[in-house]
């Protein structure tokens, strides 16, 4: 059950609800925001006063339109797009690109209000936005994927722009997606306009780290919060859900910083390896070849695959939910606390239900939310954006090196800010808060827009 809101906070809420039905996802990311945000009001009354709640609650702009393709038979498809423009106080709207069957206007607003915060919590000038499609690329063939891109970059363009929006990559869209968008816009509108999407490849205005950041960062995050209680990662058992990007970063990163993976995951199933996941074979499996993660218990006898599979019942010391969104209820919480986890990073966007977070919070153990934990992504596509303004290149340690800056900047921020509003070590409340203030203060310098 929700936590209740605070008095001035429900009709706000109760607002958002009659104006977005059925958008539950939405909902419940705007929920968990405002019960974190009453002691914010007494001490700001102001905000409460000029409404900038409600003005946050609000996208700034929403586009849906068609996307008509023909398939490698000649068949024509149409499917439905999306680009919210939530909040562009501190910067450009900024976020990513998601193609999904599951994708419907509440998914990419609840994208886009996290990210309006995840934005913010960077220290780094960027708005929040976010886009997609319910395009299914799996078993589509490479033709197919770069017609249905091109169709969508002929509508998205005339909203795009390096001083406007900028999109990236996220779920069903990896750098061979955004080669594609990208093309279509420097065709349509006759610029190399570099810094108009991130997550582009190195040899064309891409940066080093970016694939690896939103995993690294989120790991570096837990380390920063395993540190301040005097703890790290040394030794410590993990599991990992998902095994795209951010999984497989974030395992790799684990290993560097001396833990262990027993367990990684894909829609299928889980696989669990008590000697530590091979993440050399994981990569191949699912970079290279693009299969599922039962293969990898096909061909390593020790390794235990089960179908559907609940990885939060393997027992470890902390846990990286890094798939979807509410991928982890509360009963996984209960299932993990009661089998010794001290420690929850968030690699998704909110990946654990407000049941789960509650028990998490209840327990005391160290909770890094989504919007604090896997901002090292978006912050450096920020750093992507810097080097296209620069025609600049850094080198991956240099780019590396100022995502480790980035999170630990953000663990202090959410760390002394959760201890200023009354709630010392809780990083939710303290994520909400210091991302709110920032944005909040820019909106109110720039007057009623």
């Amino acid at each position: 059950m929700a936590a209740r809101l605070d008095e001035k906070l429900e009709p706000i809420f109760q607002d958002v609800l009659r104006r977005n039905p059925g958008e539950s996802e939405f909902h419940q990311a705007v929920h968990e925001v405002l019960e974190t945000l009453g002691p914010v009001l007494v001490k700001y009354p102001e905000l409460a006063e000029r409404k900038i709640i409600q003005r946050i609650c609000e996208p700034e702009r929403q586009i849906i339109f068609r996307v008509p393709w023909q398939d490698d038979k000649g068949e024509t498809h149409i499917n439905r797009a999306f680009r919210v423009e939530f909040n562009s106080a501190l910067g450009p709207y900024k976020g990513g690109m998601r193609f999904h069957p599951s994708v419907y206007l509440g998914i990419i607003k609840f994208l886009g209000f996290e990210q309006i915060f995840k934005n913010a919590l960077t220290g780094l000038p960027i708005g929040g936005g976010k886009g997609g499609s319910d395009f299914d690329p799996k078993g589509r063939s490479e033709d197919e994927i770069m017609r249905f891109c091109q169709s969508l970059m002929t509508e998205l363009y005339r909203h795009l722009g390096e001083y406007t929006d900028v999109p990236a990559g996220d779920i069903g869209v990896g750098q061979r997606e955004v080669g594609f968008l990208f093309g279509q816009y420097k065709r349509i509108t006759n610029r190399y306009e570099s810094g108009v999407f991130t997550g582009k490849g190195l040899s064309w205005g891409g940066s080093r780290a970016r694939k690896e950041a939103t995993g690294f960062g989120t790991v570096y995050f837990l380390e920063e919060m395993l540190k301040y209680r005097n703890d790290s990662l040394e030794g410590k058992t993990c599991v990992v859900s998902g095994s795209g990007n951010v999984a497989v970063y974030a395992m790799e990163k684990i290993y560097e910083l001396g833990g262990k993976v027993i367990a990684c995951s894909d829609s299928s199933g889980i696989v669990v390896d008590e000697k530590g996941i091979d993440l050399d074979r994981v990569k191949r499996i699912k970079e290279v070849e693009r299969r599922r993660i039962s293969t990898y218990a096909d061909e390593l006898q020790h390794a235990k695959y089960i179908e559907d599979g609940d990885i939060w019942a393997v027992p470890c010391d902390a846990a990286l939910p890094c798939a979807t969104q509410n991928e982890l209820n509360g009963k996984d919480a209960k299932k993990l606390l009661d089998n010794g986890c001290i420690a929850v990073a968030e690699g998704a966007n909110m990946p654990s239900t407000p049941e789960a977070i509650r028990l998490f919070l209840e327990s005391g153990i160290a909770y890094g939310p989504g919007k604090a934990a896997n901002a090292g992504g978006v912050a450096t596509s920020a750093l992507e954006m810097q080097q296209n303004a620069s025609r600049d290149s850094w080198t991956f340690e240099h780019t590396e090196q100022r995502l480790h800056q980035i999170m630990k900047n953000i663990h202090r921020n959410c760390y002394e800010t959760a201890d200023e509003f009354g709630a010392p070590g809780n990083y939710v409340t303290g994520a909400n808060i210091a991302g709110f203030l920032k944005v909040s203060q820019a909106m109110e310098a720039m007057g009623l827009i």
